[in-house]
């Protein structure tokens, strides 16, 4: 008999080789495409959020601030042509007291500097020549101008408010410059991104110039081939992924504000945002070695089994004339069963491979540090009530000056605070509510067949066992929370936490520590 060149014993163990590497290859591949689908999704939105919220913080400051150049205005228009002592205290008080402006300016109608601050600008009684002086003296009306090159060769912007007296005469202008390419209030007020990963915001106005950047030497840059920058040049809001004028690939949420027509943007890297999916591909490969290294050794020693009796087999055919042979190939036959048995304990082990696959694709739904729901599975759930037409509430809620107990405290209390917070959740929600933690310290419950007002109390009771509970950090922490309903206040669900975050947006306007529900009529 010609010797053959594989024995069967390793047809099976190739075989059965081949089956667990593709079987795991097309597991590891089909996850991680779902995860990285899911954290670019989930990037984009928390991008978006986090430039909206920037962006009405910024409308909201600078609004406040020509309120203040408006106050400054009136106290300035009677003593505007013969007190300078008083328009240098003006001038002073605006410098050191708002703690916004780098330098502050007031000029006469026809463009002479009356007062500065600080003094050693030295630029009093000198013409107010530059562009935003210029268009402020034309237009005789709030401005918030451009970035130019001021008569002090500094890259500012000028914020300014007419002053007129009370029979409406036009006696000049106080203003306040923001020196760009120097620390100002907007780097107090954008600050850095909360991810520390090369993520960063930028702010450009309406020409496309930057006029923000964590990186001072972009300032002044002009980048209006940036797809993001030229919807941010029309007025639009909103999150893609764009490959930036340096040529890298970022995922970029970004918000208009109106009142100035600048743009805000707030980007991370897609290769940073992909680290956890690339991360749980790793574990799990390194997870399910051991279990594959013992399927095949298991394997080996079946393969023994199976090729000794299929030999006998092969050797009782060549001699079936002999007499008594088939009362032996009888015997071989009941081993059919025991093929039977390895199928199946071949199929027990890719099940197992697929629970321990179907465990980690559960771990990718859930939030590491609170054990809570997370983004992905919010989604999913909002999604399959309302193409059910499920009614429901949304309970939106954040930890009050969170921030200021990471920097008293540190990330390690703060984050004890945020475990602390999920906690109470789970014991103030009801059996079929959904506890999810939206991002950073904001959080959201989801109450099916629940009415606002029902969500509201739920909401009040959640509250108030944060106030009297004792927190991880040893000191009362309070909760603020917006509740909106579907289908009574949308029918989106984008829309619905939208509203859910405004209402959350007025309890912290209103004093933090309270809930408000979201009523049609406000709107």
């Amino acid at each position: 008999m010609k010797k053959m060149k594989f024995s069967l014993q390793h047809l099976i163990v190739c075989v059965a080789l081949l089956s667990f590497i593709l079987t795991l290859i097309s597991s590891l591949w089909s996850g991680y495409s779902t995860d990285k689908q899911t954290l670019i999704t989930n990037t984009l939105e928390t991008n978006r959020v986090y430039a909206q919220k920037l962006a009405k913080t910024t409308n909201s400051f600078l609004k406040s601030t020509l309120q203040t150049l408006q106050f400054s205005s009136k106290e300035i228009a009677p003593f505007m042509q013969n007190d300078e002592g008083k328009l240098l205290h003006e001038a002073n008080r605006l410098k050191m007291q708002t703690n916004t402006f780098n330098s502050v300016i007031i000029a006469n109608a026809e463009g002479r500097i009356l007062a500065t601050s600080p003094q050693s600008l030295q630029i009093k009684n000198k013409m107010l020549t530059s562009p935003g002086g210029q268009q402020a003296l034309k237009e005789r009306k709030p401005i918030i101008s451009k970035p130019y090159t001021a008569i002090t060769g500094r890259l500012v912007i000028f914020i300014s408010y007419p002053i007129f007296d009370e029979k409406g005469t036009y006696l000049g202008l106080v203003g306040g410059t923001l020196y760009l390419k120097e620390m100002n209030v907007l780097n107090e007020l954008l600050g850095e991104h909360f991810y520390k990963d090369g993520s960063y915001v930028y702010v450009v106005d309406g020409d496309g110039r930057i006029i923000y950047h964590q990186d001072s030497k972009r300032v002044n840059d002009v980048v209006v081939k940036n797809q993001v920058v030229q919807k941010l040049m029309q007025g639009k809001s909103g999150a893609e992924r764009v490959i930036n004028t340096k040529h890298k690939d970022m995922l970029a949420g970004y918000a208009y504000v109106p009142i100035a027509d600048w743009g805000i943007v707030s980007q991370r890297p897609v290769d940073i945002a992909l680290v956890p999916a690339t991360d749980m591909i790793n574990e799990m490969i390194k997870k399910s070695f051991p279990f594959l290294l013992v399927s095949l050794l298991i394997i080996w020693w079946i393969s023994r089994k199976i090729a000794q009796p299929l030999h006998q087999l092969a050797h009782y055919t060549e001699n079936s004339t002999e007499n008594s042979q088939e009362e032996h190939m009888e015997e071989v036959v009941a081993w059919y069963y025991e093929a039977i048995q390895l199928k199946k304990s071949l199929l027990h082990s890719l099940t197992f491979l697929h629970d321990k696959i179907n465990y980690f694709m559960y771990q990718s739904t859930t939030d590491p540090l609170t054990k809570l729901t997370n983004r992905r599975t919010m989604d999913e759930q909002m999604k399959k009530w309302t193409e059910n037409s499920i009614p429901f509430s949304l309970i939106l809620l954040d930890i009050d000056r969170f921030k200021s107990i990471n920097d008293t405290y540190g990330h390690s209390v703060g984050d004890e605070v945020l475990k602390f917070l999920a906690r109470k959740m789970k014991e103030n929600a009801r059996q079929h509510d959904i506890c999810c933690r939206f991002g950073g310290e904001e959080f959201l419950i989801l109450l099916p067949n629940t009415e606002k007002n029902e969500a509201f109390h739920v909401a009040e009771r959640l509250r108030m066992s944060m106030e009297a509970g004792a927190s991880p950090c040893g000191e009362m922490v309070t909760i603020s929370a917006g509740v909106s309903s579907y289908p009574d206040c949308t029918s989106e669900t984008a829309k619905l936490i939208e509203l859910a975050d405004e209402c959350l947006y007025k309890a912290k306007k209103s004093g933090r520590n309270c809930t408000i529900v979201f009523e049609s009529s406000a709107r």
